[in-house]
């Protein structure tokens, strides 16, 4: 068993402005762990987190993959590029936060060339004004506030996918039943030529959630 990052060195006060790992974070844990062997495989030279809070998931697939990995991670906040670098740290590992929204800076310079790629959306239910609130603000409401149906944000990282991910990587998507996973998976292929599967599925407390993973077809 792959052991969960190190993070005693986050406090209360972290938590009160980065979101803290919950079930979300920790069957996207599992999901990787599941994977380990196939994510081996693929030998990656870089992997990409979106939104990486904590730090907890960038750090848990430091010790799947190989140190040759580069790993980055973007967040809009601050505070979660701080707490990222921190947990990498604490965990001896390297991990490059940036702050930034979505990969937007990245795209140009990772065409093609991520080898994993995550992403642990908001996916609350708000008004757009409350997403949009959130996202300007730089705040941990950017971290759930996921606008009409909790998909906003994700249907805007989903067209960048594509663009990212290169000849053999594979895209790791925390989602909801209700943001419709069979929609989502076909609009990724009929838009994109992305294949996918169900890598995890698990209820946890009134969410029911999955982990999707999006490759390009052999």
């Amino acid at each position: 068993m792959i052991p969960t990052p190190d993070l005693s060195h986050l406090t209360y006060k972290d938590y009160d402005h980065v979101y803290e790992p919950a079930e979300d974070t920790f069957i996207l844990l599992d999901a990787l762990e599941q994977d380990a062997d196939e994510l081996k495989e693929l030998k990656p030279t870089i992997c990409l987190e979106i939104g990486s809070g904590s730090g907890c998931v960038s750090t848990f697939i430091t010790q799947i993959l190989d140190t040759r990995t580069v790993y980055l991670c973007t967040d809009i906040n601050p505070y979660a590029a701080q707490c990222t670098f921190r947990t990498g740290k604490q965990n001896n590992k390297i991990l490059d936060p940036i702050r930034a929204y979505l990969a937007l800076p990245l795209m140009n310079r990772l065409k093609y060339q991520v080898d994993v790629l995550l992403f642990n959306p908001p996916y609350v239910p708000t008004i757009t004004d409350e997403l949009e609130a959130a996202q300007a603000g730089k705040s941990i409401e950017g971290a759930w506030a996921g606008g009409t149906d909790g998909m906003e944000l994700t249907n805007k990282f989903l067209q960048c996918v594509e663009h990212l991910l290169s000849p053999k990587g594979r895209f790791y998507l925390v989602a909801l039943k209700a943001n419709r996973i069979d929609s989502i998976r076909q609009r990724m292929k009929d838009g994109y030529g992305l294949e996918s599967k169900i890598s995890l599925e698990r209820r946890a407390g009134r969410e029911y959630l999955y982990i999707l993973c999006f490759y390009r077809p052999t």
